[in-house]
């Protein structure tokens, strides 16, 4: 990956979730973090991961990688946020959700300023994306989206994707797949293409804020989000895919954090 070097990192503290170094913020911390970052012409990208994100990264050597070297790795799920009030974080941490990232860019002033793409989705649905942004947020600058195929692109697609933004002047990319894809497409396609592309240049892995925003996918009630048993109702609204994702992950999780706590390994910061 010869162009990492050219990779933003914000310096500010992580905290360590079985090896994951997950950053310590809050919705309008990371604002103030991606509006610094355009404002200073950086490239990089921001993965929003949870405890499937986590469980993810414990057999997987570059997802964890991916989530080492991002611009921003969020805290999205209540567990991640509780070890970092639990580690002294107490005011400085709070749930950074992708569709609730998404909005609260989108909504701030300082947004109308960078030129937006939508990459994700199913047919159709970066197009309905793009309609309810133009609604909702009407000085946001939507200049074009994608919805890619379910395979890996090929090498010259991806040099058609730099060609289309180069000419378009794409400062923001969303990106909407699912974990690990997402993560896997941005720090591969940024570190074969970074220098080619504009600047500044921020890809944000917003997972299912494609769908929650354009009401394919309910989205939990927030004290269900807030005690953090989103997990559940997912689960009851898509049962066939998501009960054995859970039913493997949340024990896989909560046994980790045991293990390691006990050995005082792999939860440092």
């Amino acid at each position: 990956m010869t162009e990492d070097k050219q990779l933003y990192q914000d310096p500010d503290p992580r905290i360590n979730v079985l090896g994951v170094r997950v950053c310590v913020l809050t919705l309008d911390t990371t604002a103030d973090k991606v509006f610094k970052a355009l404002d200073e012409e950086r490239r990089g990208y921001v993965t929003v991961t949870g405890v499937h994100g986590i469980v993810e990264s414990l057999d997987d050597q570059d997802l964890l990688e991916i989530h080492n070297r991002s611009f921003l790795t969020t805290p999205d799920g209540m567990p991640l946020v509780w070890l970092g009030k639990a580690k002294g974080f107490s005011s400085q941490m709070e749930r950074v959700y992708g569709p609730d990232l998404m909005w609260r860019l989108l909504s701030d002033s300082r947004m109308a300023s960078w030129k937006q793409f939508l990459f994700g989705g199913a047919l159709g649905v970066p197009e309905l994306l793009a309609e309810t942004i133009s609604r909702r947020f009407p000085s946001i600058d939507v200049v074009g989206s994608n919805s890619p195929p379910f395979r890996a692109l090929t090498d010259r697609e991806e040099l058609e994707l730099v060609d289309g933004f180069r000419t378009l002047g794409v400062n923001i990319l969303w990106v909407g797949l699912s974990t690990p894809k997402q993560e896997r497409f941005m720090r591969g396609f940024l570190s074969r293409h970074a220098a080619k592309l504009p600047k500044p240049f921020i890809c944000f892995g917003v997972g299912a804020a494609f769908d929650i925003h354009t009401g394919q996918t309910r989205q939990a009630p927030r004290w269900i989000q807030k005690a953090g048993l989103e997990f559940m109702f997912r689960a009851l609204i898509e049962p066939r895919r998501l009960l054995p994702r859970y039913a493997k992950i949340v024990p896989r999780f909560l046994g980790e954090l045991i293990i390691r706590g006990i050995r005082k390994e792999g939860l440092k910061s």
